[in-house]
């Protein structure tokens, strides 16, 4: 009896002992779910926390919007934007042609890319818009990088006409009707009068004419020389004042076409040079012969420099014209909670317009200097020397 008392006395304990743990046990799984669930929401907040960081650290400063548009403005695009709405993401301009030669001729409108958004698919080939200039990718338009983090992708032959071409192109068209007008003047006799805007032409090409043909290349040898000297310096002086304008020309700020205009004036002097230009250059007269070997190098090597000095100095002087001027605009952006809306407005307005005026010289100067150059080095490889051989 003692016994069979004992073992249910032992039997109440476990199962009171048993109920008590499953008790516990199941009160700490309530638990850990309202903890677990109370986690799981932490994470989630946190979450939303970095994503609303990163989203925050992705948006660009007043002061990055600023240097991406003046980096977009001085470099050559597949369209010309005026301008954009910042909250719409919308850019208004017009497109241009694009001329792909890639397993055959690819024509269609920049318009396709969506400023870079889009892909553009065209005979089974997917090309891409990325940092103003077209590459292919695939499907997907992935951009592949090597170490250095330059892109890998190929890219297709690329004749399309750019805003750059496009600057070019109509600039040229202006020229032919200034010029063309001017021309029909003096057919119509030597001693006639210019009207309207050739009254304003005709002293700059006199001036030309006067103040860097005849003093450099001589009266006698100037007029082969006159069209492609008033070409470079109008040319060059109307695609600086058209850069100023909010149609976007930097045609002068790339460098790809200052070391044309370079080029060209390299070839003009040497295609004209006459052997007493080559004589000194080569073969220094006068001089003895070890010293014409260790000279002869440093003439070639100045006859290379001439030209590239003319392609840098334009190139640099119009480029760091262009982000000076945009860098006071930009006062009105950045200063703004500084100045007040009204003073950084006042501020920027005042310094470009100054600027700009400053400018205008300098379109003026960057063409005289050029032309002024190009003149003298012609002048200096067609020049007749009278000299005589030393004899030692």
């Amino acid at each position: 009896m003692v016994t069979l008392k004992k073992s249910l006395n032992l039997l109440a304990a476990v199962i009171f002992t048993a109920s008590s743990v499953f008790s516990y046990a199941q009160t700490n799984a309530q638990s850990n779910e309202g903890n677990l669930s109370k986690a799981e929401q932490s994470i989630e907040e946190t979450l939303e926390a970095v994503e609303d960081t990163e989203h925050v650290v992705a948006e660009k400063t007043q002061k990055e919007k600023v240097q991406d548009h003046i980096t977009h403005h001085l470099a050559d695009d597949y369209s010309f934007v005026f301008f954009s709405d910042e909250a719409t993401g919308k850019n208004y301009g017009f497109p241009l042609p694009v001329i792909l030669i890639d397993n055959g001729l690819k024509v269609f409108m920049s318009s396709e890319f969506d400023y870079g958004k889009k892909l553009v698919e065209k005979d089974g080939q997917t090309y891409k818009l990325y940092h103003s200039k077209i590459y292919k990718t695939d499907a997907e338009g992935t951009i592949n990088y090597d170490d250095k983090h330059f892109v890998t992708n190929e890219k297709p032959l690329d004749f399309s006409i750019t805003k750059n071409v496009a600057s070019l192109m109509f600039t040229t068209i202006l020229i032919i009707i200034m010029f063309t007008g001017l021309a029909k003047t003096y057919k119509n006799g030597p001693n006639n009068l210019p009207k309207g805007f050739s009254r304003a032409l005709e002293p700059m090409v006199l001036y030309v004419r006067d103040e860097m043909a005849i003093p450099n290349i001589g009266k006698d040898k100037y007029k082969k020389f006159m069209p492609y000297l008033l070409s470079v310096f109008f040319l060059i002086f109307l695609l600086n004042v058209l850069g100023l304008t909010p149609l976007g020309f930097n045609v002068t700020g790339s460098i790809s076409v200052t070391a044309c205009l370079a080029l060209f004036t390299f070839f003009f002097v040497h295609f004209s040079a006459n052997k007493d230009y080559w004589k000194h250059m080569l073969w220094m007269p006068g001089v003895p012969v070890p010293m014409k070997i260790m000279l002869a190098p440093i003439e070639i090597l100045g006859a290379l420099i001439k030209p590239f000095s003319l392609m840098v100095r334009l190139f640099a002087n119009i480029t760091a014209g262009h982000s000076v001027v945009f860098g006071l605009i930009a006062i009105i952006f950045v200063m703004q909670q500084e100045l007040t809306t009204g003073g950084a407005t006042a501020v920027g307005f005042l310094l470009s317009t100054f600027l700009v005026f400053l400018e205008i010289l300098v379109a003026f100067l960057q063409a005289f200097i050029f032309t002024m150059l190009s003149s003298l080095f012609i002048g200096m490889a067609v020049a007749e020397h009278d000299h005589e051989e030393a004899h030692h």
